[in-house]
């Protein structure tokens, strides 16, 4: 027995160290799975979510700026050829007439000059703003960009040029609207438990209790009915009141900012606020950027009469490019904002039609009531019938 002890011994050892190996082996593994587990955990939550977007809208915004940048624009130069083929032609008919028949010379230059507003405008309606690739997506408006594609509010005043971005903005906008529907309903879901609590807070605070009455329910044990008291439904004129307040702080920030007038900012907070999008009024547009800047340079090499103080206010300008973000950061809190006041309309729309349906069952019942007071129950009309 010592002997085959002895002998199995070692195979013993050998899948005692196979277990511990196959142990060890298997535990970065699952710290690999837990340290995913946790990750998607936190990504799932209101914090990862709003990060994850952000995040996201960032690497959207750097990638456009990479695709489109490349795109190689001759417009410009077809614009410059218009423009010096029409000053041509006005100084062809200037020596040519002269001032012997002004009536003529008046006639032919207009018709040169709305030939040249015709090409200028069909031009214009094709997408050229007068501006290169390098200047039209700058990051922060291809962060705002970002920003109209994945909210589907679609401003429109950008849009990309080349088949690689037109590619990748079907991608990015087939994976962000998804996330900005979880973002859409976690931060509402979170702010409307906050509001909640604040104006449940309030209300108890400036609501006036009989402490008889509380003494009394106490001993009586009807606990429901301070249990009903304490369920305070937010009312929907408190979610207008917030959404107001917002407007009205993002419409004197945009109209500092962007140059814009009351009426102008107050009709962009709104249109941007309901995604309506007509992309008339953008934020960052405004906003000056390094292309600018050399653009400003190369202008002040070529033309003498250039003032030489542009390039320095353009450079000071250029270092206010954190407005964007700010600016950022209220669209996204300014849609949390709309779904919470959703939810809190949601939850009174439900208590509301709830009273109607009790308030309607009660209306049955005392018609019932008065019904068979007057006419007497029609059961007992068919039970004295059969006896």
């Amino acid at each position: 027995m010592s002997n085959k002890f002895q002998r199995s011994s070692p195979q013993m050892l050998g899948v005692e160290a196979s277990t511990v190996s196959s142990t060890a082996s298997n535990q970065p593994r699952k710290r690999v799975k837990r340290c995913c587990r946790n990750f998607v955990t936190f990504m799932c939550t209101q914090v990862g979510v709003g990060a994850l977007i952000v995040f996201y809208a960032i690497c959207g915004a750097l990638a456009f700026m990479n695709i489109e940048r490349k795109y190689v624009d001759e417009t410009a130069k077809v614009v410059l050829s218009l423009r010096y083929n029409c000053s041509q032609r006005l100084w062809n008919i200037t020596e040519e007439l002269n001032l012997i028949d002004k009536k003529l010379w008046v006639n032919e230059t207009n018709a040169v000059l709305q030939a040249y507003q015709v090409q200028i405008a069909a031009i214009i309606k094709n997408g050229y703003v007068g501006r290169s690739p390098a200047q039209i997506w700058s990051f922060p408006a291809a962060l705002m960009f970002c920003l109209s594609v994945i909210t589907m509010i679609g401003y429109g005043n950008m849009v990309p040029r080349t088949p690689w971005g037109k590619g990748f903005t079907v991608i990015y906008a087939t994976f962000g609207i998804p996330l900005y529907i979880l973002y859409f309903l976690n931060m509402g879901r979170v702010l409307a438990r906050s509001f909640k609590f604040l104006y449940r807070s309030m209300h108890e605070c400036t609501q006036e209790r009989s402490y008889d009455a509380r003494m009394e329910a106490l001993e009586s044990g009807s606990l429901g009915a301070l249990t009903l008291r304490k369920k305070i439904i937010v009312p929907s004129t408190a979610c207008l009141w917030v959404i107001i307040f917002y407007v009205l702080t993002g419409t004197i920030m945009f109209a500092n900012w962007e140059k814009w007038s009351f009426l102008n900012s107050f009709y962009f907070c709104m249109t941007s606020l309901c995604k309506i999008g007509f992309g008339d009024f953008v934020p960052g547009a405004s906003l000056t950027t390094a292309a600018d800047v050399d653009a400003a340079t190369q202008k002040l090499r070529e033309d003498i009469s250039a003032d030489p103080n542009e390039v320095s206010d353009l450079q000071r300008i250029t270092d206010q490019q954190f407005k964007l973000a700010i600016n950022f950061i209220y669209m996204l809190l300014g849609m949390g904002l709309v779904a919470m006041c959703r939810n809190l309309m949601r939850e009174e729309v439900k208590v509301k039609l709830k009273e109607m349906k009790e308030d309607a069952k009660l209306c049955v019942e005392d018609t019932r009531h008065r019904f068979v007071g007057c006419c007497g129950d029609p059961r007992d009309f068919y039970e004295n019938d059969y006896y």
